[in-house]
Order: C-alpha cells, then sequence, then structure tokens
C-alpha cells in the first residue's frame, strides 16, 4: 500500500488533479465576470468599487490568468501569488466580518476563513511545482 501512495504522490496525474481542484473555482468566477458582464459590474459596484467596468476586468484577469500559470504547471508562483492578494483583498473589501453584526457576521468571517485556507491551498502549490521542477532538475 505505501509503495502505491508514493507512486500516486510523485504521479503527472494525481498533480494535474491536484491543479485543476485548485484552480476550478476561479477559473469559474474569471469566466462568469465576463459571461455575465453585468453582474460582475454589480458585483464590483456592491463592493464600493468604481470604475467598476476596470475592476471587472483586473478581477477577469487576475482569476484567468492565476488559474492558467496554475494549470499549465508554468510560473505557479506568480499565478498563486496574484490569487492570495486577490483573496486577501477580498476579504478586506468584501467579507468585512469585524464592521458586522449577527449572522452577517459569522457568514463573512466564514468567508474569509475560507478564503486563508484556498490562499494556504494555493502557496502549498506553488512549493510543490518548485520542488517538483527541482527534482526533474536532479533527476
Amino acid at each position: 500500500m505505501t509503495g502505491f501512495i508514493e507512486r500516486a504522490l510523485d504521479s503527472a496525474w494525481l498533480w494535474l488533479i491536484a491543479r485543476i481542484c485548485l484552480a476550478v473555482v476561479f477559473a469559474a468566477s474569471g469566466l462568469a465576470k465576463l459571461v455575465d458582464f453585468e453582474g460582475g459590474l454589480a458585483e464590483m459596484r456592491a463592493a464600493g468599487l468604481e470604475p467598476a467596468i476596470l475592476f471587472n476586468l483586473l478581477t477577469a484577469a487576475t482569476l484567468l490568468g492565476g488559474s492558467a500559470a496554475i494549470l499549465a504547471d508554468r510560473l505557479v508562483w506568480l499565478g498563486a501569488g496574484a490569487l492570495v492578494v486577490f483573496l486577501v483583498a477580498t476579504i478586506l473589501v468584501v467579507h468585512t466580518f469585524w464592521s458586522k453584526t449577527g449572522p452577517e457576521a459569522q457568514i463573512a468571517l466564514f468567508f474569509a476563513l475560507e478564503h486563508v485556507s484556498v490562499a494556504g491551498g494555493l502557496i502549498a502549490a506553488a512549493i510543490a511545482s518548485d520542488q517538483r521542477r527541482r527534482l526533474r532538475w536532479r533527476g
């Protein structure tokens, strides 16, 4: 069993599945901001971000560009870093649990904690990508 797990953890297919799982939420959100452009603009306005068109385009570009880097396993550190900055900014602008009360504060806190967890996964992916590349160079 241990041999199977070690081979799986070293495999290209599991690394690809992990990257797909990590990037899918960002890619889907980035595409949604372009496909439903008016909906994306409404999100930006609701967050107080003006000009909404600029923020919607920058958000879509960040989400899609970061996802593409992770999926392609190229410059993962840059794509993951951009998405971590996006997540932190989202907490500071949208999920401001410290300024809310009651159920609204609790929901915002849950979203903020989820963003922190995903940021950790993005950082782990950047580290894993770098380590996998170093191992290939040595091997």
